[in-house]
């Protein structure tokens, strides 16, 4: 009876501790023979509600055991006593949830074995052990047996593999080969190690051969409490001043190593201290405001102890204490606070932007945050905005400026009432912004005169007449309250057309008013007038005049050179714009009008107010076209103008297209056309001319030798000129005497054709020169002299206008001329000739000087002619000649 007791003592502490639901029956009731042999089945639990991972059982009574499948079976014979026999059942899982089973097996009357299942298979599947970790020696220390079913039939030896006995920690677990009794050889640290799963053989000890399956066998280290729960995370919290009671302000986390879900890791969280404004949640940890008036002003940061306990706050629980701190964030529950309960300043008068007062205030919320920043308002006295008050940034006073002038002569004091606030509006506060009176004293200056007005509007129309008093601006002495002594000066008149009276203030026109002057703007036209008063206090003021328009402006057109697009039968048209200066009603809706008589070749359509549209009337050709025009403005003023409109073909853009080639030559291309065919006909007749003229057949020696050549000679002074002699060229062509060259200059240029060998010569003689040139069919010659200071004439023949016969003998006539010129004028010219040397290049010839005088003083001055060669004959024979040689 005292068994039975013991049994259900112990079943009530283990449901008091454990109160997870159970996933097996609670009770298990069966009837066995009084006496059980080993291996009898007299019982199963049902395990379908536990889930599918592997599960501990484990038996209360050693006699019993539980296989993994739930069957209950004997270890060991047993007999059943008359009371009963109890014993209980342990099921856990992986997440060490315990269960239990009470087993009570009661003993049938006749004693037949009818409800005992016999196992008629082997016996090899033990439960799963326990070990309490930190257990205490002696080690090594029985465990517990295992034992197979063919132990029956052979001798057996068990072997043991895996965690704890050849796998690390190797050496934690062993067996008694022969008996099958495991053994624990040293502490275990459950925190470390909560289960060993490794495997038993069994072998035959006569053959050395397994006899049964490897069998797994599990170890379960049962938890000690030897670990005291540790705080984890930050326990640095914030929550706002003034929160409502019970706000959340933070959790606070622990963990404990000790087996879950137990009381080894039940944590109760207490607290030390600051209960009176904080309290922390036993069970879950979270910390929160046990009042509504915390106060950062007060205490900003707190400091609370907290305990975390085991064993669900128990005295034989583990542990730990840390602090966790709690700072309180600023809310504006403070309004600034004046610092006296009134302030005074004092300015002058007429000053501006001058400093007056600093008003300093206090405020106990957090600095530099819009709960503390200030904002100064002026509630009274300050309705002329005379004055205006700022914040200083650093100081957070109150500055207090002037910024309008004040006058003493109408205010010595003003009295100010300034209120101080944040920039964020009060929360959870009674409190409201504060106000403070200001008195500011005004101090009297010495001023200027002012005028009646700081500024002047009159009314004026352009165009008045010269010395027009348009009004009056006078100033009075804020001092005598009058306008004595006090003179007046034109400080900026921009086109200078007012003058001002000095001792009077009148303002008259010197100059037209144009309200169309750029210097207008908006029809107002400004002057600025200084007062200055006898102690040379100055005043300004402005006036502004206000210019009224007349209808002094025409219309006028915008573009006076249109250009219009033909398009034959459906010629374009352009649209003429015009503006006027002046302003309504003198000027636009405008009246356009072709000025008459007129033509009908263009007319006007779709008048508007500032345009019309205008466009031939009839197809005209391209051409420019003078169309008057009057435009006049809504009061009948205009003028009229002429528009030179183009007519002209047009690209796709609507502009003018290039002319075309025989467009643009007109009459004057044709004419130059005419011209140029007409030359070209003269041209052809003097080449007839040219090649039906005989030239002179000159007898010329033959070259017998080929060293003779003239070279050209570096003469400065006039070439040498015979006296007697006529210098005659056979030519045909002509002859030209220039009186621009220096005395004693001849050119001759002469060109002879024939025909028939197609040969010609060109010589020219002029400047010591002479060149050989063959040329074909052109004869010109050129001819120009000019002798001391007589002219003997110039002339210029053209062959193209006179026959050969009449051009030769007009020739002749003109070298008459010449040689009565050489006769008679120039005698004295040749007095001083002198033989003069010659540059040549390459040999020199054996004649020496050419010159026709000094070739007659030397002897024998005929004999060198011989080796000249047949070009020089005709010189020997002029220069040797007295009389004239010509030829017809």
């Amino acid at each position: 009876m005292s068994r039975v007791c013991d049994f259900c003592h112990v079943l009530f502490l283990l449901l008091l501790c454990y109160s997870v639901e159970s996933c097996v029956q609670k009770h298990i009731q069966a009837q066995v023979p009084v006496i059980l042999e080993r291996g009898d089945v007299v019982s199963h639990v049902n395990l379908d509600g536990c889930g599918d991972g592997p599960l501990g059982l484990i038996s209360s009574d050693p006699a019993f055991r539980v296989e993994i499948d739930g069957t209950i079976q004997t270890v060991l014979a047993t007999k059943v006593p008359e009371d009963g026999l109890y014993f209980w059942i342990t099921v856990q899982d992986l997440k060490g949830n315990r269960w239990f089973v009470d087993v009570s097996l009661s003993s049938t009357d006749q004693g037949s074995k009818n409800a005992v299942l016999k196992r008629s298979k082997r016996r090899w599947s033990p439960p799963p052990f326990s070990v309490k970790e930190n257990e205490k020696g002696p080690f090594p220390r029985n465990m517990e047996m295992i034992a197979s079913d063919t132990s029956v039939n052979y001798s057996l030896f068990y072997v043991l593999k895996g965690p704890g006995v050849t796998l690390p920690p190797i050496g934690l677990f062993s067996v008694i080969p022969n008996t099958g009794m495991l053994k624990v050889h040293n502490t275990i640290d459950r925190e470390q190690y909560p289960k060993f799963v490794f495997t038993a053989y069994a072998y035959n000890t006569l053959t050395n051969k397994e006899t049964d399956d490897p069998l797994p066998i599990t170890v379960i280290i049962e938890d000690e409490n030897d670990n005291a729960p540790q705080f984890s995370g930050l326990m640095d919290y914030t929550v706002e001043e003034q929160c409502p009671m019970n706000t959340v302000v933070g959790e606070v986390t622990a963990t404990d190593k000790d087996e879950p879900n137990t009381l080894h890791t039940k944590i109760k969280y207490t607290l030390k201290n600051g209960t009176n404004l904080f309290r922390i949640d036993p069970y879950s940890g979270f910390i929160s405001a046990a009042t509504n008036i915390l106060d950062r002003e007060a205490q900003e940061t707190h400091f609370l102890e907290i305990e975390i306990r085991d064993m669900g706050g128990a005295s034989n629980g583990l542990f730990s204490k840390g602090v966790a701190r709690v700072s309180l964030t600023d809310i504006n529950d403070n309004p600034p606070t004046f610092t006296q309960t009134t302030y005074k300043g004092s300015v002058p008068e007429n000053k501006a932007d001058v400093l007056v007062a600093k008003i300093p205030v206090n405020d106990k919320d957090l600095i530099n945050t819009p709960n503390w920043k200030a904002v100064y308002e002026i509630t009274k006295g300050n309705e002329n905005g005379n004055f205006m008050i700022k914040t200083d940034p650093v100081t957070n006073e109150g500055q207090l400026y002037v910024k309008k002038p004040l006058d003493y002569e109408k205010q010595q004091t003003v009295n100010l009432e300034v209120m101080a606030r944040n920039e964020a509006p009060l929360d959870r506060s009674s409190s409201t912004w504060q106000k403070v009176p200001v008195g500011i004293m005004v101090e009297d200056v010495d001023e200027g005169p002012e005028f009646s007005v700081p500024i002047l509007q009159l009314k004026v129309k352009e165009n008045v007449a010269n010395g027009t008093i348009i009004g009056v601006y006078t100033a009075i002495d804020p001092e005598t309250k009058n306008s004595k002594d006090i003179t007046y000066y034109k400080l900026s008149d921009p086109g200078s057309w007012i003058s001002v009276v000095s001792n009077t203030g009148e303002l008259k026109t010197v100059m037209t008013i144009d309200r169309e002057s750029a210097l207008v703007v908006n029809n107002t036209y400004n002057i600025t007038v200084k007062a200055v008063d006898k102690s040379q206090k100055t005043g300004t003021g402005t006036v502004i005049i206000l210019i009224e328009d007349v209808n002094d402006n025409t219309p006028v057109i915008s573009n006076l050179s249109p250009a219009v697009c033909n398009k034959g039968a459906g010629q374009s048209s352009v649209v003429i714009n015009a503006t006027d200066l002046d302003q309504q009603p003198y000027s636009y809706p405008f009246l356009f009008e072709l000025v008459k008589p007129n033509d009908g070749s263009w007319r006007l359509k779709d008048q508007k107010a500032t345009s019309v549209v205008l466009e031939p009337a009839v197809d005209l050709p391209n051409d420019i076209y003078q169309v008057p025009i009057l435009v006049k403005d809504l009061q009948g003023f205009g003028k009229e103008q002429t528009l030179t409109v183009r007519l002209c073909d047009c690209t796709p853009d609507g502009l003018c297209a290039p002319q075309k080639l025989s467009t643009a030559l007109g009459v004057w291309g044709i004419l130059a056309m005419l011209l140029g065919l007409l030359l070209l006909l003269l041209l052809c007749l003097l080449c007839v001319f040219v090649c039906s003229t005989k030239g002179e057949k000159l007898a010329m020696a033959e070259d017998d030798f080929s060293g003779g050549m003239l070279l050209k000679s570096n003469l400065e002074a006039p070439g040498e000129e015979v006296k007697d002699a006529l210098i005659l060229l056979p030519t045909s062509g002509v002859d030209i005497m220039d009186g621009s060259k220096g005395g004693g200059y001849l050119e001759h240029q002469t060109t002879l054709s024939s025909g028939g060998a197609g040969f010609g010569q060109k010589q020219i003689f002029g400047e010591n020169f002479y060149h050989n040139n063959h040329q074909g069919f052109m004869t010109n010659t050129f001819t120009s002299g000019q002798y001391g200071t007589g002219m003997y004439g110039n002339s210029f023949k053209n062959h193209s206008t006179m026959s050969a016969m009449d051009g030769w003998q007009e020739n002749g006539s003109h070298l008459n001329k010449k040689l009565t010129y050489f006769r008679e004028e120039a005698e004295g010219r040749f007095a001083d000739d002198i033989l003069k040397p010659y540059g040549f290049e390459g040999m020199g010839s054996p004649a020496g000087s050419v010159g026709c005088c000094s070739v007659l003083l030397e002897e024998n001055s005929l004999d060198f002619l011989n080796s000249l060669g047949p070009k020089f004959k005709t010189l020997a024979d002029v220069c040797t000649s007295k009389s004239p040689r010509g030829g017809q």
